[in-house]
């Protein structure tokens, strides 16, 4: 049944989110070091992502509201047109039977007794029909006309109000998401030089590997584990049980197509920048080697899916920043992070070449761009040889 495959499917993401959610607390209980100043930006970082994610969200619902008010006009002009056309087409009727009948309307009982040979009365009850139906016709599509502009009338109203509210939310956003990220800027510069510190010790860069690294294996036992069986349903027959509350997601999530290791050779970086970090070359900030690449890139600028997938991580990570992780199924994965916003939740199913988040310097990186990794059971590899030759 359809409904309870929704169901289930809503099940199985809410699951999927919870045990993300306790991995996530699980790694951060589980820290040898704390207090890294990197970790002042967490705060302001995933508030400036929320924020700018709900932005977004506005702003699409802003765009199919004005859609919608635009087709509203449209209609409106289109019935309005037609409305008209009956009115003067049943002005036109009552004005050749006027002038027809002298002045006088004619019925049928009327034609019967006025003496006329049949064959004139046989065609002026003909025209009489015609005429009659005419005016019907005319009636009635003035009736509908009418009917309908007032339900796009009403319609058009609640459009403008809902706009109105849109716009209220978006003006409340943009304060919110300007003061979060003066909040990041004033952490940023208490804490430059210990940041810029960090960034370039050794240590603390293993740390943020071996911590990524878990999070991919951890994330990979999430996926693999089978869904939790359906609980058998004690419930005395005569109680009515309540249906799932829906969520945001997609109620019915289709599986992920095992078919990314046929992408070999054809996948798209995932924002335009410059090369700036290679795979397996020296970091320019300390003595470690990129696991993946650096797409230098301006702030804002969008970051697209390599291939289709299950979003299985996005938050902030220690390191990486707001971090977005893309499972590909087969163990295949994909890694996006120093991200400004995360535009996608855990469980989201997107396409190749969906915008999934935004460029940034999240995490106490120096510089503006995307961090990258492609990995196969839990091993990075270089993202180059996938990248279509142009």
């Amino acid at each position: 049944m359809p409904a309870a495959s929704d169901a289930t499917a809503r099940q199985e993401l809410q699951q999927l989110r919870s045990r993300i959610e306790a991995l996530q607390k699980e790694l951060a209980a589980a820290e040898e070091s704390r207090g890294d100043a990197a970790d002042a930006l967490r705060e302001s970082e995933r508030a400036i992502s929320e924020a700018s994610r709900e932005l977004a969200e506005l702003e699409r619902l802003s765009r199919l509201a004005s859609q919608r008010a635009q087709a509203l006009q449209a209609e409106t002009r289109k019935v309005t047109a037609t409305l008209q056309e009956h009115q003067k087409l049943l002005a036109r009727h009552l004005h050749l039977q006027h002038v027809r009948q002298g002045g006088s309307a004619p019925d049928a009982l009327r034609l019967l007794l006025s003496g006329e040979s049949p064959n004139d009365i046989a065609r002026d009850l003909h025209y009489l029909g015609h005429v009659s139906r005419a005016h019907r016709d005319a009636i009635s599509g003035m009736r509908e006309s009418q009917a309908r502009l007032k339900s796009l009338g009403e319609e058009s109203v609640n459009k403008a109000r809902e706009l109105a509210g849109i716009g209220a939310a978006q003006l409340n956003q943009r304060r919110r998401l300007e003061a979060e990220k003066h909040k990041r800027a004033e952490v940023v510069a208490r804490l430059s030089r210990d940041i810029t510190r960090q960034r370039r010790e050794i240590g603390a860069m293993r740390r943020n590997e071996t911590r990524l690294t878990n999070l991919i294996e951890q994330l990979a036992k999430l996926i693999a584990r089978p869904p939790a069986a359906p609980r058998e349903n004690t419930a005395p027959a005569r109680v009515r049980q309540e249906p799932v509350a829906r969520t945001e997601a997609s109620p019915a999530m289709p599986a992920v197509a095992q078919t990314f290791s046929l992408l070999r050779g054809q996948l798209s970086l995932p924002v335009r920048g410059e090369l700036a970090g290679r795979f397996g070359s020296p970091r320019s900030d300390g003595g470690m080697t990129w696991k993946g690449l650096f797409l230098a890139a301006r702030a804002g600028e969008a970051v697209k899916a390599v291939a289709a997938g299950r979003v299985v991580y996005a938050d902030w990570l220690r390191g990486f920043g707001n971090m977005l992780i893309v499972d590909h199924g087969d163990g295949y994965m994909s890694l996006y992070g120093y991200n400004e916003t995360l535009l996608k939740r855990v469980g989201d199913v997107i396409g190749g070449g969906d915008t999934v988040a935004t460029v940034g310097n999240s995490g106490g990186s120096g510089d503006s761009g995307l961090y990258f990794e492609l990995r196969h059971q839990g091993k990075p590899f270089d993202p180059l040889s996938w990248v279509r030759r142009r």
